[in-house]
C-alpha cells in the first residue's frame, strides 16, 4: 500500500473518529432534552455502556486496520497507518484548541 493511500486511511479514520465524539459531545451537551427527570437509575447505567461503546468503536477506528495489516504481515504499514492516523488526530485536536482559544 503507498504512503498516499495510507495517509488518505489514517485521515479517513480521524476524522470518523471526530464525528463520533461530536455526536457523543452533542448527546451529552443536550442529554437533558433527551432524558427526562426521574430516569436517575438509567442514567449511570448508560453513561456506562456508552463508555464501554465508545472504547470498542475508537479502538476499531484507529487500531482496526493497522492490526489487521500487522497481522497480514505488513508491519511497516501497519505502523506508518497508526502514526497517520494519530499524527491527523493531533491536528484535529489543535485545531480544536486553537478554535478554543480565540473564542
Amino acid at each position: 500500500m503507498s504512503n498516499a493511500k495510507l495517509a488518505k486511511y489514517g485521515l479517513l479514520h480521524s476524522v470518523l473518529a471526530t464525528a463520533y465524539i461530536s455526536l457523543i459531545a452533542l448527546l451529552l451537551n443536550y442529554g437533558t432534552v433527551f432524558f427526562a427527570e426521574g430516569k436517575n437509575v438509567i442514567i449511570p447505567i448508560f453513561m456506562l455502556l456508552l463508555f464501554v461503546l465508545s472504547a470498542a468503536v475508537m479502538g476499531i477506528l484507529i487500531f482496526g486496520k493497522p492490526a489487521m495489516l500487522y497481522l497480514d504481515g505488513a508491519k511497516k504499514e501497519a505502523i506508518k497507518l497508526l502514526s497517520y492516523t494519530i499524527g491527523f488526530l493531533f491536528v484535529i485536536t489543535a485545531i480544536f484548541s486553537i478554535i478554543l482559544i480565540i473564542i
